[in-house]
């Protein structure tokens, strides 16, 4: 079995790492991941500059491909280029962090295998908790536990241009946890906190994303959404389509007349001219929003 390996955290995460020795029982696992750090990328893809690709060794011994690009990058190179055929299945991971709810719509880590699922091939994204980088995450258990529900979901009958994603909270994988995955679907409530204003050294103003509770849930009382069940503990499986189509809505839209009245003509083009200039200065105050000057 040919196996495409690749994330979102780059290709020296160690969570990558314990992945890969968990899918070489498997088969031939050929690693594609990004050079650097490429979490909350989304969908993006390299095509306004030459995609580099480099080999990365560890250990003195051939790792795998450095792209310098995104995950979506390394699925689409890693599938034409690189894996040496066309990939049995595609896996993503292991995040450092939880993939879930509103979470898949900027996650690298699934991005990268929506585009494996649109071309066919069984996909699996897998994210765990945060855990600390050098130690004290268990990501070789939850490797190892990722690889076996991946091979259990390999022989179930595929379906074209979907995927799994694949939460394991840390409770899983400790002593006393449980390690029966569940199906559930993505919980859409918003979890996001808001924007904590800050400054730099010389008193600029930036801004970070804080508050995301989604990464640390508390356990709920009931579990029907991904994000209730890694907050009691459960590993959480989500199967994702490609295909974004709202099918009731279009078939709705049939009967919609949404064309232009009878009065309707274009006002001309625009006249022709040079594009105006805005420049932006730095917001001084709370209260100030961004300026902008013709």
């Amino acid at each position: 079995m040919r196996i495409l390996l690749t994330n979102d955290d780059g290709i020296l995460s160690p969570a990558l790492a314990a992945m890969a020795g968990a899918l070489q029982p498997m088969g031939e696992v050929c690693i594609a991941a990004p050079a650097t750090e490429q979490s909350g990328v989304g969908q993006g893809i390299t095509f306004l500059s030459p995609l580099t690709v480099k080999k990365a060794f560890r250990h003195g011994r051939f790792w795998g491909y450095a792209v310098e690009g995104t995950p979506v990058d390394c699925v689409k190179i890693g599938i034409d280029e690189l894996a040496g055929g066309r990939p049995d299945l595609v896996v993503s991971g292991i995040n450092n962090g939880l993939n879930v709810g509103i979470n898949v719509l900027y996650s690298g880590t699934v991005a990268a295998v929506q585009e494996s699922a649109w071309q066919g091939i069984p996909s699996f994204a897998v994210s765990t908790q945060f855990g600390e980088l050098r130690s004290g995450a268990p990501f070789g258990r939850v490797a190892q536990l990722a690889s076996a529900i991946i091979q259990r979901l390999c022989a179930q009958p595929y379906r074209s241009g979907t995927l799994y994603n694949i939460n394991i909270p840390f409770a899983a994988v400790s002593e006393g946890g449980d390690s029966t995955p569940i199906a559930v679907p993505l919980d859409m409530t918003p979890h996001w906190g808001s924007y904590e204003k800050r400054y730099d050294p010389i008193n600029r103003p930036y801004f970070w994303l804080s508050d995301r509770p989604s990464q640390n849930p508390s356990a709920p009382s009931g579990i029907t959404t991904d994000y209730e069940a890694v907050g009691a503990g459960k590993i959480a499986i989500t199967p994702l389509s490609v295909d974004m189509t709202c099918r009731p809505l279009l078939d709705q839209m049939s009967g919609w007349d949404l064309a232009p009245g009878a009065g309707f003509r274009f006002s001309g083009d625009e006249e022709p001219g040079h594009p105006d200039f805005h420049v932006i200065r730095w917001i001084d105050k709370p209260s100030d929003g961004l300026h902008t000057h013709r």
